[in-house]
């Protein structure tokens, strides 16, 4: 799958989880042994998007020297994995939820300007 292909995939996800932490409750427990494997089930194909499209990145950024940075592309992975578990258990506030989805959300346009 191209590089465009994911990162514009990557970006439905961030916007539905987005929906996700807005229109969701906190589980009441923590411990919610099937909350946990609802959100596993459902987070595990996104994870696995993150992880090619990081290494793809991360080899495009080395062969085609891209105005992106290795670390903005590490970073945004991680990112993105805190907006996967913040969506769903709704342990932080809004204004921290908006800021790192706005930080992922701009290294996903810019990667798209510079590859188009």
């Amino acid at each position: 799958m191209s590089n465009i292909k994911l990162t514009e995939q990557l970006k439905q996800h961030l916007n539905t989880l987005k929906d996700v932490y807005e229109k969701n409750q906190p589980p009441e427990s923590r411990k919610d042994k099937d909350f946990f494997n609802m959100v596993k089930e459902r987070t595990t194909p996104i994870y696995e998007l993150l992880g090619q499209w990081e290494e793809e990145s991360l080899a495009i950024i080395k062969d085609k020297k891209i105005n992106v940075h290795p670390h903005q592309i590490t970073s945004t992975r991680e990112n993105m994995e805190l907006l996967l578990m913040h969506s769903y258990y709704v342990d932080v506030k809004r204004k921290r939820y908006m800021e790192l989805h706005n930080s992922v959300l701009y290294i996903f346009d810019q990667l798209l300007r510079e590859l188009s």
